[in-house]
């Protein structure tokens, strides 16, 4: 059974789907290639959406990581807004370095993941992104840790660019979700053979053709 049918036995335990979110520029397509290929690139904005996938191994669970990069502009905004469905978690990133990409969490994106997001126990991580720059720091790790207490995130401060937290982020963030039985029902591989098509199994496609994933 093993060696004639390898298409039913799973090459990983469980799928889920990550997002990434967050003012454009604070360098969120910069994170995920760093996660994801170990290298740092200056980036362009992201357009729409981007899209990676990264299998892992934490907790003894072989993992399929299938993260979206959204864009940060205004203009994609209402494009983006169907791909929060379905996410078991939701990266909140942010520039040490601008103010506003922190204040813009509160005022936009906290409240898109409100109205967005499907999964109930989602779990959210704020990330203060480019501590490479600390002499530019403006945005306070304080700030970070209230920010995330008042919103019941996890939190942590990284650097793309030379890598530092950046794979912490993603295991602790990945942990959680673990720990979390509606989660991981909902990313038990069985469940999600469709996640990378953009139509909805048949069952569903009459409720909702108009949200991708």
């Amino acid at each position: 059974m093993d060696a004639s049918s390898s298409s039913s036995s799973p090459e990983f335990d469980y799928l889920f789907k990550l997002l990434l979110i967050g003012d454009s520029g604070v360098g969120k397509s910069t994170l995920l290639l760093s996660f994801t290929s170990d290298t740092f690139e200056d980036l362009s904005p992201t357009i729409g959406v981007d899209f990676k996938v990264k299998y892992v191994t934490i907790g003894g669970k072989k993992l399929k990581l299938a993260i979206w990069d959204t864009a940060g502009q205004e203009r994609f905004r209402t494009l983006t807004s169907s791909y929060y469905r379905g996410a078991q978690g939701i990266i909140m990133v942010y520039d040490v370095t601008r103010r506003e990409t922190f204040t813009n969490l509160s005022d936009i994106w906290a409240k898109e993941i409100d109205l967005y997001s499907t999964n109930q126990d989602c779990i959210k991580m704020l990330v203060g992104n480019k501590v490479d720059k600390e002499s530019e720091r403006v945005v306070s790790k304080k700030e970070g840790v209230n920010f995330a207490r008042e919103y019941g995130c996890l939190y942590t401060e990284c650097s793309a660019k030379t890598r530092v937290n950046v794979e912490q982020c993603f295991e602790e963030l990945v942990m959680k979700i673990l720990e979390t039985p509606s989660l991981l029902a909902e990313g038990s591989s069985g469940l999600r053979k469709n996640i990378f098509k953009q139509k909805p199994p048949q069952s569903d496609a009459s409720s909702s053709g108009c949200c991708s994933w």
